[in-house]
């Protein structure tokens, strides 16, 4: 049997962080394509001009409000879905934040933050769509993950480890979910033009417009593949990197992102110091 491909006439596309970036630009592909899209975001008034400028559209979007990082709040967008607009036919897992982790400055705010949104933000929100697909039989889940999740960069010690953490939950779930006649891809994107990646410090090899990465996951998601890879120039580079042995593989990223170690000799005086 063929995997399914959700399409205008299945039911409701929702995507999660969808107020800027990669989430806005999808949601504008999608209701071009005539698909009815729900959307979710923390900012509110940014979504709902996103609705007002695809009211042109062949499709329509409409707002939702719901924190990804509350369950119970989950429970009921999916809830509210379903009972006014229709049944859930494709899902796209796409909230998440960056936030940089250096071994400098290290603290559990960014890291709890980081898990909160970006993994168990992906769960709150799996957890009842699988649910309500499974009893139709079917459905569609794309949980947007990073490249950054293929190997650790500097920087992403918080968010590098949430995004390797949904590679690995769509892989696994990819052998369940099948069997239940529900689809589970993976978007694993590397630079994307947002309001985040412009506050970036270093060189961002591959850096790609919000709307040419939504063009990619929109053919990403008809096609029969598990992964939605892009720029594969950038992306395949950074997979084949981590067969490298781990000392050619640390000096490859620090000169291709600019990234330069320095060398602390904190603690250390011209005498032997004893311990008190």
């Amino acid at each position: 049997m063929s995997p399914f491909v959700a399409r205008p006439e299945h039911g409701v596309v929702w995507i999660t962080g969808a107020s800027s970036g990669l989430g806005r630009a999808l949601a504008l592909k999608l209701a071009g394509e005539g698909y009815k899209v729900a959307v979710t975001a923390r900012r509110h008034e940014a979504l709902l001009e996103l609705q007002a400028e695809a009211s042109a559209l062949p499709g329509n979007i409409f707002v939702l409000d719901g924190d990804v990082t509350s369950a119970e709040d989950m429970e009921h967008t999916v809830a509210a879905i379903e009972y006014q607009h229709g049944p859930l036919a494709l899902v796209v897992l796409n909230a998440g934040i960056y936030l940089p982790a250096r071994g400098e400055d290290l603290n559990h705010e960014v890291f709890e933050r980081s898990f909160a949104v970006n993994l168990h933000g992906v769960v709150n929100c799996l957890v009842p769509a699988v649910r309500h697909m499974r009893a139709r039989g079917h459905g569609q889940i794309a949980i947007v993950s990073s490249a950054a999740g293929y190997g650790g960069l500097p920087g992403s010690a918080a968010y590098g480890a949430t995004k390797a953490a949904l590679i690995n939950m769509a892989e696994s779930l990819n052998f369940d979910l099948g069997r239940l006649g529900i689809r589970i891809q993976l978007v694993t994107p590397g630079y994307i033009e947002t309001p985040l990646t412009a506050k970036n410090k270093f060189p961002m090899p591959g850096l790609i417009s919000a709307e040419d990465a939504a063009a990619a996951v929109a053919v990403g998601l008809k096609s029969p593949g598990f992964e939605i890879s892009f720029p594969k120039s950038f992306t395949y580079k950074l997979k084949l990197a981590k067969l490298l042995p781990y000392g050619l593989y640390f000096g490859l990223m620090q000169r291709v992102l600019g990234y330069r170690r320095k060398r602390r000799d904190a603690g250390r005086s011209s005498s032997p110091r004893t311990a008190e």
